[in-house]
């Protein structure tokens, strides 16, 4: 830099030795005597200080005021804070605000991608809750959705699954509309990025490299001038002396003018640089750096703007699929308003119909009379007398009317019940084999039409012998004919028994049939199970001529049973009710917790106890269920707790 004329190097000490070049002083010189410095030399010095400064000046003055733009600084300031720095600057702050931007966008992505990420998992545990409650095929609670509340569950829970399929559209919609798209756009946004900042780099150092040459040069320029400053001065100095000679006085001066020129050699390249570099500056300032941050002002935008776009899309990949789920719920509203409660309750009447008619009045017993007991004859096995009668026949049949009907629900759970459905009341059985003669009569028709198109085919077979043999389909048909003979039959049966059992349904106003049909319906599947139960063929197999012989043993038991005014049976101890027992079904009877009973029969391994309250109500219990306190002195008297 210019160093001005206060702040310049101090003159040599008037006492300095005379050992610059030239001088007559040393071993070659002269003499030793120092150099004095008289009046008209610093009028001289001052005048050469006056013209160095003077032209350094006007040099300045003219660069400074022709040439710099305003953005020009004073030549005074340090390189260390040139206005390319306080550029980098801002371009530094830039590039963090636009790395800001990516990761925002970024960010946005990744929760777009948890987003689609639970719509999957929602729409899967969706299904699964779906397919969870569907009822299974070819199982009783497929039987049970017959009913309006069910199968508008079922619709629920179709809709449920339409519903989680509109979840996996906004999931599949919002991947390849947003996710997809921006990850691409993040990628294209990086690249354009890392161009526009390469190109503001480009420049900065361009813009630094002229900064430098034009320092160089300035610097090259200021140390001319302080050279030239120097010889001037040594050469006056020399000039001064009368000690000197010409010929040194003379090339003092030379090397004067030489420096003297080389001060305005660098001074016509430092204006040349700087020129140059006010060019490159204005260039920089002006266009390059304002192109590039349009460019990345524009990015910037573009991205703001996409952003924006994207969570526009967001919403409306929610708002596509809002009229399809308003429709999903629509159709389970719809499904809600199709349960009919009298249907419903129909198909439970038309389910569980027995045929049954409810038993005759109880006939007034007149113990003022002998004691002679008359039972009515359409009285049912449930009433207190007719409760005595049958547990009298099931004692002389050496067995328990409630186990052996446990037993025979077992067996019936366990899918062994009879062929002809006779465990079943009337209308229940009725409708059974009515089901089943359908059945077999798809089955016929089935074989029917595969016997025709078998028929077909051999006719072919006939009129073009090269397609095949007839003879080879001779075995099929008869095979088929067997299973249609055999399906016959089995219709032919089951129709038997469908024809009696509707000849057994009461019908209203008929009641000597009625009583009938509730004696058939009531008493001989009863026989017939009993039969089944107590009597078996060697190989486990119930045999037809042993059913019935017993069916006819115990009817005759039966008909004396009504006769014989057999003795109660003897107590053989006491027992204490623990819990309430209902005892509901047929057989028992109900008891009160702490209520103190009669034994009359213990339990014999199967878990129950014959008990009685009076000299008429009599049944079985739990074992479990009472505390039972047996007479020692009874005949095989045993205590069960």
């Amino acid at each position: 830099m210019f160093v001005p004329a206060s702040q310049a190097a101090p003159a040599p000490s008037f006492g300095l030795s005379s050992s610059l070049p030239g001088s007559k002083g040393g071993k070659n010189g002269r003499g030793k005597r120092p150099l004095r410095l008289y009046g008209w030399l610093g009028w001289s010095r001052s005048i050469l200080w006056f013209s160095v400064r003077s032209l350094c000046m006007e040099f300045k003055s003219c660069i400074m005021g022709s040439c710099l733009p305003k953005l020009v600084l004073p030549m005074e300031w340090s390189i260390y804070t040139t206005p390319v720095e306080r550029s980098q600057d801002q371009f530094d702050n830039l590039e963090k605000h636009t790395q800001w931007g990516i990761d925002i966008l970024e960010k946005y992505i990744k929760f777009v991608k948890e987003r689609t990420e639970i719509e999957i998992s929602y729409a899967k545990q969706l299904r699964n809750l779906s397919k969870k409650y569907q009822p299974k095929k070819n199982s009783k609670e497929e039987e049970e959705y017959k009913y309006t509340s069910c199968k508008a569950f079922i619709s629920t829970l179709n809709e449920m699954n339409d519903y989680a399929g509109q979840h996996e559209v906004i999931s599949e919609n919002m991947t390849s509309h947003i996710t997809v798209e921006l990850t691409r756009y993040v990628q294209e946004l990086k690249q354009e990025r890392k161009s526009h900042f390469h190109d503001g780099r480009k420049a900065q150092q361009h813009i630094e490299t002229c900064w430098k040459q034009l320092e160089s040069s300035k610097r090259r320029f200021e140390r001319d001038c302080k050279e030239a400053d120097r010889a001037q001065q040594y050469f006056e100095k020399m000039d001064a002396d009368i000690n000197v000679t010409k010929a040194d006085v003379e090339k003092a001066r030379q090397q004067a003018q030489l420096r003297h020129q080389m001060a305005e050699d660098s001074k016509a390249d430092y204006s040349s640089t700087l020129q140059k570099f006010n060019h490159e500056q204005h260039e920089h300032y002006y266009t390059h750096i304002p192109s590039i941050f349009q460019k990345i002002q524009e990015m910037e935008e573009k991205r703001i703007v996409r952003i924006g776009e994207s969570m526009k899309t967001y919403a409306e990949v929610d708002r596509q699929v809002i009229p399809i789920i308003g429709k999903c719920l629509d159709g389970i509203a719809k499904a809600a308003e199709s349960i009919d409660q009298k249907n419903d309750s129909q198909l439970v009447i038309e389910a569980y119909k027995s045929g049954f008619e409810p038993p005759g009045d109880i006939e007034f017993e007149d113990y003022t009379q002998p004691m002679k007991r008359t039972i009515s004859e359409t009285s049912l096995s449930n009433s207190k007398g007719d409760s005595k009668t049958e547990l009298k026949f099931a004692s002389k049949s050496k067995g328990k009317l409630w186990p052996f009907i446990k037993k025979n629900k077992l067996s019936l759970k366990l899918g062994a019940g009879p062929e002809d459905f006779s465990h079943l009341p009337p209308e229940q059985r009725r409708k059974k084999l009515q089901q089943k003669v359908d059945e077999l009569n798809k089955e016929i028709q089935k074989e029917t039409d595969q016997r025709d198109a078998i028929t077909k085919m051999k006719d072919v077979y006939i009129k073009n012998p090269q397609m095949g043999d007839p003879g080879s389909l001779d075995h099929k048909l008869i095979e088929v004919g067997q299973n249609i003979e055999k399906l016959r039959l089995e219709v032919q049966k089951f129709e038997a028994w469908l024809t009696e059992v509707e000849g057994r349904l009461p019908v209203r106003g008929d009641q000597a049939r009625r009583q009938s049909g509730m004696y058939e319906a009531q008493t001989t599947p009863s026989v017939n199970n009993c039969a089944q139960d107590r009597e078996s063929s060697p190989d486990g197999s119930y045999t037809e001529e042993q059913s019935q012989e017993n069916e006819l043993k115990m009817m005759a038991t039966d008909f004396d049973d009504e006769f014989d005014d057999e003795e109660p049976l003897p107590t053989i101890g006491t027992c204490k009710a623990l819990y309430t027992f209902e005892g509901q079904n047929e057989g028992t009877i109900s008891i009160a917790e702490g209520e103190i009973l009669y034994v009359i029969e213990e339990d014999k391994g199967d878990g129950w106890t014959r008990i009685r309250r009076n000299e008429d109500e009599e049944g079985y219990v739990p074992t479990s269920y009472v505390e039972v306190y047996l007479d020692k002195n009874a005949k095989g008297a045993m205590t069960y707790i």
